[in-house]
This record gives C-alpha cells, sequence and structure tokens, in this order.
C-alpha cells in the first residue's frame, strides 16, 4: 500500500483544524510532459520549500514536484513547536559526537529558530509566532533532570532563555494537577504549520520556482543528468534533491533502510471561552516527558489542540479516542468538551531521533526524518541542502556525517520491530515507569 493514499484524498488536505483556518492558496499545476531545470525538488513541505526557494533566490531554475498539496504532509499537520537546539538534548549529542560537534548542532538548531522568524518577517506570512515552551515532568527525577539540564544550556551553553516551574508554578500555567514541575523555554514558540507551509510556497513561487502538484515522483534514474520520472511527465535537472519525509521510500532503497515511517494524531476542540484559561493560563505550547509524547497548546479562537498517540501500520486508528485518553489523564475537566477535528500524520523517524543527510549519488541528496523536530530543522536543513549544490557543504557534511544506524530487521521486518518496541515504550509510559 501506498502512505501517499492510504488515509488521504489524491490531492486533498486532511479536514483539520489547520486547513478550516489556512490562508487560501490557489492550486498549483499538474506536471506535463518533459520539463528540464537546474534543480528538481521532490516534496512540498517545510524541507522542499526551504530548499526550492533558496536556490531560486541565489539564481538556480528550479522545479518543485509534490504528490498532493504544497504542506499536505507533516508539514501542514504538526503541532507546530519551534523547539531550541536538536531532537536530541546536548549530553546526548556530546556522547555521540563530541563537545565540539555537538556545539556545532547546537548553534545550527538555533539558527533554525531564527531562520523561521526570519522567513515569516520577510515574506510577509499571515503567520504568529508565539514565544514560550513550557516541558512539564510527571516525576520528581525528571523535574531534577530538566532543571539540572537547563542550568547547563545556560553554563555551557550561553542559553538562559529557560526557567524552572516548581510544582504550583507548573499547576497555575497548565492548569493540571498531573505534573510535578519542569520548564519553560521562552526562546522557544509555536506558530500555525500549514500557513507557515503555504507561506514558503507563496514565497517561492515569487522567486521563480515551477511548482507541480498532484505530481508524484515514481523513480529517479541517476545519470550526469538525473531524471525524474512522475505519473505525469518527466524532470531532467543537474541535481536532484529528495525531501519527502515520511513518503520517501520507493525513491532510493538505501536511504529508506535508514528512516521509518510512523503517525501520529491531533485533535482540536470546540472554543473553550473563558474555560481557556484553566487550561493554560499564557499563549504558550507544551510538551510532557513520555516517550510517547503529549504536546498542546491553544489556538487562536482559544481551542485545545491536543497531539498524542501513535501508530505504526498504513491505517489510522479512531483518532478521537486514541488522543482523548491521554488528554483527559492530563485535563480531567474536559470530558464534557466537543471534538470538533481530529487528524493525523505520516512523519519519519530514525534510530537515533536525528536528521538523516546522505548523497544517494553525486548529484542527487536525500533528507529527512526530524524526527518531531521538523518545523525549524526541516527548513534549515532545505537551507543546507540547497547550499551544498553550490559547494558550500559544511553544515550538510556535519549532519550527514551522524551516525545513521538502520533499523534492526531489514526492509522486511523493520517494521514489526520497530511496534514491538514502540509497543514496549508505551506500556512504560501507561505504567509511569
Amino acid at each position: 500500500m501506498n502512505l501517499l493514499y492510504a488515509n488521504d484524498r489524491k490531492g486533498e488536505y486532511p479536514p483539520s483544524y489547520y486547513t478550516a483556518t489556512a490562508t487560501p492558496l490557489d492550486p498549483f499545476p499538474v506536471l506535463a510532459g518533459a520539463q528540464t531545470a537546474d534543480i528538481c525538488v521532490v516534496g512540498g513541505g517545510y524541507m522542499g520549500l526551504s530548499a526550492a526557494l533558496h536556490l531560486a533566490e541565489a539564481g538556480h531554475d528550479v522545479v518543485l514536484l509534490e504528490a498532493h498539496r504544497v504542506g499536505f504532509g507533516a508539514s501542514g499537520r504538526n503541532g507546530g513547536q519551534v523547539g531550541s537546539g536538536q531532537r536530541r538534548d546536548q549530553d546526548d549529542l556530546e556522547r555521540m559526537v563530541g563537545k565540539g560537534d555537538a556545539r556545532r548542532l547546537w548553534d545550527l538548531g538555533e539558527d533554525a529558530k531564527s531562520l523561521v522568524r526570519d522567513l515569516i518577517a520577510r515574506h510577509h506570512m499571515p503567520v504568529t509566532f508565539r514565544p514560550g515552551v513550557a516541558h512539564a515532568c510527571w516525576t520528581d527525577a525528571e523535574v531534577r533532570h530538566d532543571q539540572a539540564y537547563a542550568t547547563r544550556l545556560a553554563r555551557d551553553y550561553g542559553y538562559d532563555q529557560i526557567a524552572p516551574l516548581d510544582t504550583p508554578a507548573i499547576r497555575a500555567l497548565i492548569g493540571s494537577p498531573a505534573f510535578k514541575g519542569g520548564t519553560i523555554d521562552r526562546g522557544a514558540g509555536h506558530i500555525h504549520p500549514l500557513n507557515f507551509a503555504l507561506g514558503l510556497a507563496k514565497a517561492a513561487q515569487a522567486a521563480g520556482v515551477r511548482i507541480h502538484e498532484r505530481t508524484e515522483a515514481l523513480q529517479i534514474r541517476p545519470g550526469a543528468k538525473p531524471v525524474v520520472q512522475t505519473t505525469s511527465g518527466t524532470v531532467t535537472a543537474n541535481h536532484v534533491i529528495l525531501a519527502g519525509n515520511g513518503y520517501m521510500a520507493g525513491l532510493a532503497r538505501q536511504y529508506s533502510a535508514k528512516v521509518m515511517p510512523i503517525n501520529n494524531f491531533i485533535i482540536a476542540s470546540e472554543p473553550l471561552g473563558d474555560r481557556a484559561r484553566d487550561i493554560l493560563a499564557e499563549p504558550i505550547a507544551v510538551a510532557d516527558t513520555k516517550f510517547v509524547v503529549n504536546y498542546w497548546r491553544l489556538s487562536d479562537d482559544n481551542r485545545l489542540l491536543f497531539g498524542g498517540a501513535e501508530s505504526y501500520g498504513y491505517r489510522f486508528p479512531d483518532i478521537i479516542k486514541a488522543v482523548t485518553k491521554p488528554m483527559l489523564e492530563i485535563y480531567p475537566q474536559m470530558h464534557d468538551v466537543k471534538i470538533d477535528y481530529a487528524w493525523g500524520g505520516t512523519l519519519a523517524i530514525t534510530v537515533n531521533r536525528m536528521p538523516a543527510l546522505m548523497r544517494i549519488h553525486p548529484n542527487v541528496m536525500a533528507a529527512s526524518a526530524c524526527s518531531g523536530h521538523g518545523v525549524a530543522m526541516a527548513t534549515m536543513t532545505g537551507r543546507i541542502m540547497a547550499q551544498a549544490v553550490h559547494a558550500q557543504s559544511a553544515e550538510f557534511d556535519l549532519l550527514a556525517s551522524l551516525p545513521k544506524p538502520s533499523f534492526p530487521g531489514g526492509a522486511a521486518l523493520r517494521w514489526p520491530l520497530l511496534v514491538l518496541a514502540m509497543t514496549w515504550y508505551s506500556m512504560r509510559d501507561r505504567l509511569g515507569l
């Protein structure tokens, strides 16, 4: 089964809160016949759109192919959080790559946040960056670890935007008695994710990128000028950038062994009115310390947007049932609130939860798998791949050098083994271990 169509109608956005509140953007045409370009980008999410935009601004002729609509995948469905650093914390990265490269990765993550804000401002996008992401800890041990890590970031990395939250403070801020404490990162934030993707597409089009929607890339024929075969034509280019995230399995076998598509889900309540103040005292976003992370924030019209639960097959489960359960564990006072929207999306993860960048051929690059940290890092990775096309490859080489272990079991067994592992960690969450 093709993940592109397992849960969605071809060429249509999912019926999400983000779709309902998106700034309209007219559809782009289907690719017809044979075209040529300097660069062909496959994938119309943050990464592909950012790469195309930066390449076009540097004077390149760019064609971008999207199987559905720009922002259709994880870029238009996620929790909207713009986090600090990388998906793995600096302690892990120092052990993984050493202190020098760990510092470079931290700086790259900080630059990624700045890039998101700069793109929003420079292209006058209808997107508001709202600062503040809280980290809510379920246990006293997690509180101690979280606050010690914040102290270490201030001491060793000069990052002083994270403040501790004791039990009374987090309960006053979050409106739930579930948590022992945590931190709040005032340097991180959250946005409307689909409007950001649409803003990138509009900016790319204005820069001269030829965008083709409802145009699925089927295969790549490598060579001095690789050819991308689609459902309705071909693109011959000097370089190809693959940025399809969780939907890229059939385009590069050696790359697909390093990443795994998984599904994550969000629900949106009816507008809460004055009750919203009992959920969040400030317009911040929150993520907790579960292995299968719960994350939430309020929309501009005071709906609770609550994300959580995962699945690892092709078909989505009953989303409202799956996500309402953790929501009510945190906010039992929401038991009588109507759910107006429920949607899921497919993203890509790696074994070590760090982005996977690779040169498939000398003139074919692939990148994906920001593993839930993609609003900032996918946008930054798009710029990094654009720079690598014209030989500015230091940041590409840094990310490409990160360990990229294959999922155990190979192509045949990696999915069942992932399901077993994730089920075990989900059980630990439920048991509070």
